[in-house]
């Protein structure tokens, strides 16, 4: 497999999980899910993993292995303030999986014309 599949395919893994795509949703627009923060500003730094972790209602090891999976695929970055991690959207990855899909559907219908 060639280097944009597998970055790809790790992007959609990361996709693939309704308690990770429950979070992602919540990251497009934090300042509407999630109280302001003592620390850190929620657009410009990231939502604290504790408001997460509370909202979600898993366990932080949990939330935070969720976190760590989208990080690792790039959908979201990291970033610690005093003694919290922040994580905040990345939406340009959001987008390449948006042109990927759109990509394979364009292909697949240019392909497979329904019966006349």
């Amino acid at each position: 497999m060639n280097k944009h599949a597998t970055t790809t395919a790790d992007l959609l893994r990361a996709l693939g999980n309704e308690q990770r795509l429950i979070i992602l949703e919540w990251l497009v627009d934090p300042r509407s899910h999630f109280p302001e923060q003592q620390d850190g500003d929620l657009v410009k730094d990231g939502v604290c993993v504790g408001f997460i972790t509370e909202k979600i209602g898993l366990s932080q090891p949990t939330v935070t292995g969720h976190l760590q999976y989208l990080a690792k695929a790039g959908i979201v970055t990291s970033k610690r303030i005093k003694n919290w991690v922040f994580y905040k959207l990345v939406p340009e990855r959001l987008d390449e999986a948006v042109a990927v899909l759109s990509e394979l559907a364009q292909v697949a219908s240019r392909h497979h014309k329904p019966s006349e």
